[in-house]
């Protein structure tokens, strides 16, 4: 676990299950205290505290002899009202530099059963087939992010781990006839689990910046859900903000964007 975030370990636990929870990793239940001990390198009282900290907020239930599983589905999370939103047209430009200044590895492309959760995103019906992958993208310096994205998979037909490998998700949607309109996007921060960290080449518990990003056809349609994960030493997102309005009612709004990543 990472020894410089000012947070008790159990929490770092806590945050690292929960996520995990909203995403549907435990389909099948949570590992065994054991190996949640071995996983994040801590006690038995460490690892049984973030339990309780989970079992209180209603998210897994425990039965003794039966092991931990988890609740009632973890109400969905879609793309807060406030989220942010911007044309496509930087975003491309953006994609297509980093796609050219970084190499990525495909490690996963399957069509799955969408969750509750993507399938909320995606205003498609719960176990609906999308077509899930995960890439890591990385730097000469080393891995820069771990993404993973769901697609319909009426959308995904013309594209697998071949073609991801070579070009973003986004132009194969234009190239498949996709007229891309628009995203909705939150950033936010997380801490990493054992799998993204030994991706990312990160200790179990670091933070990361976490980009949540709802893609839509010109016609609003959702046709893309991306959960990006970035190593914050190597990735910095900005924004170029202007003042407009009245003199007493002066707000400051984006006017474009980048990526810089190094």
């Amino acid at each position: 676990m990472s020894q410089t975030l000012p947070l008790p370990k159990y929490h770092q636990i806590y945050l690292v299950l929960r996520e995990q929870l909203h995403e549907g990793r435990f389909a099948q239940g949570l590992p065994g205290e054991m190996a949640l001990m071995q996983q994040f390198g801590v006690a038995r009282v460490t690892v049984r505290r973030a339990l309780q900290e989970l079992a209180g907020e209603g998210l897994i239930s425990r039965e003794r002899g039966r092991g931990t599983k988890p609740a009632d589905a973890p109400p969905p999370r879609a793309p807060r009202t406030g989220s942010k939103t911007t044309r496509l047209t930087g975003l491309l430009e953006n994609l297509v530099s980093t796609s050219l200044n970084t190499t990525v590895k495909v490690l996963e492309v399957s069509e799955v059963a969408a969750t509750p959760d993507v399938a909320q995103a995606l205003r498609l019906d719960a176990g609906a087939p999308v077509q899930k992958a995960v890439r890591v993208r990385s730097t000469r310096e080393g891995p820069l992010s771990h993404i993973t994205t769901w697609v319909p998979a009426a959308l995904a037909s013309g594209f697998g781990k071949k073609e991801l490998a070579r070009k973003p998700i986004l132009l194969l949607l234009e190239e498949s006839g996709v007229r891309v309109g628009g995203a909705q996007q939150t950033i936010s921060a997380r801490l990493a689990d054992a799998q993204v960290a030994a991706h990312l080449g990160l200790a179990v518990g670091s933070a990361l910046l976490a980009v949540r990003r709802l893609i839509h056809d010109e016609q609003g349609r959702p046709v893309q859900w991306l959960h990006g994960l970035y190593r914050p030493d190597r990735y910095e997102y900005q924004m170029q903000l202007s003042r407009v309005g009245d003199i007493d009612a002066k707000v400051w709004v984006s006017r474009a964007f980048s990526a810089q990543f190094h």
